[in-house]
């Protein structure tokens, strides 16, 4: 075979795979967690419009508040926001500074905390400090529930993606930009204020016993019947 026949089998071969493979754009994990898929049981259209509302202000639904403490893994106190603005995870089970009040932004999982006590904002400034705010509007103020395989639930912010709140051992604040999510810094576990009861919210429902349903021989008819003792 000459070399111009070998040239004209290299290019057709060539060819062939062009139309063959299909070059695969570059992903990265921002990217693979905004591309992933919401509900894959959902039609397309109900996952994209998901996706997008998850990124905007709800203005129409009823915003769902809760009152917890943070607990964080690493101090092994709990978060708190002071009257003099400062943020810190040294706060002793039922402080009053402690108890947090979390505001839903979204029909997802996007809530903005504040401090039941001051009723200062929890926000991040583009630097990765946390800061207290008495208006909490801006995304700044907006971070992002994730619950963890390890049952802990870390808070990210929803203007600096992959930025954290966090705290040393000591307590002290941890600058957003070198935070990951499997660092113990970020990790935080909720907790019930001391003497709070749940006991009015059970009370709205009411439970009710009924008879367990057991069949009867073949051919007949179903029927209600005691279980045997």
């Amino acid at each position: 075979m000459s070399g111009r026949d070998m040239r004209t089998d290299a290019a057709s071969s060539a060819a062939g795979l062009e139309g063959t493979l299909e070059i695969q754009p570059r992903t990265t994990p921002r990217t693979e967690l905004r591309n992933r898929e919401v509900a894959p049981w959902l039609p397309r259209v109900t996952q994209q419009h998901v996706r997008e509302q998850s990124l905007v202000t709800d203005q129409l639904s009823r915003r769902l508040i809760r009152t917890y403490q943070l607990y964080s893994r690493t101090s092994g106190k709990h978060v708190q926001v002071l009257a003099n603005k400062r943020i810190n995870a040294m706060a002793e089970d039922g402080d009053p500074f402690a108890k947090l009040i979390v505001e839903t932004d979204t029909f997802g999982s996007r809530v903005r905390v504040r401090g039941a006590e001051t009723g200062l904002y929890i926000c991040m400034n583009k630097k990765g400090k946390l800061i207290a705010k008495s208006n909490g509007k801006g995304k700044d103020c907006v971070f992002t529930e994730i619950v963890l395989e390890n049952n802990y639930t870390a808070l990210q912010n929803a203007k600096y993606e992959g930025w954290y709140m966090a705290f040393t051992r000591k307590g002290r604040p941890r600058k957003g930009s070198k935070t990951r999510q499997h660092q113990r810094e970020v990790h935080f576990m909720k907790r019930l204020p001391r003497g709070h009861h749940t006991t009015e919210q059970s009370l709205r429902f009411e439970f009710l016993n009924y008879p367990p349903f057991t069949r009867s021989l073949r051919g007949s008819q179903r029927t209600w019947a005691p279980e045997p003792r």
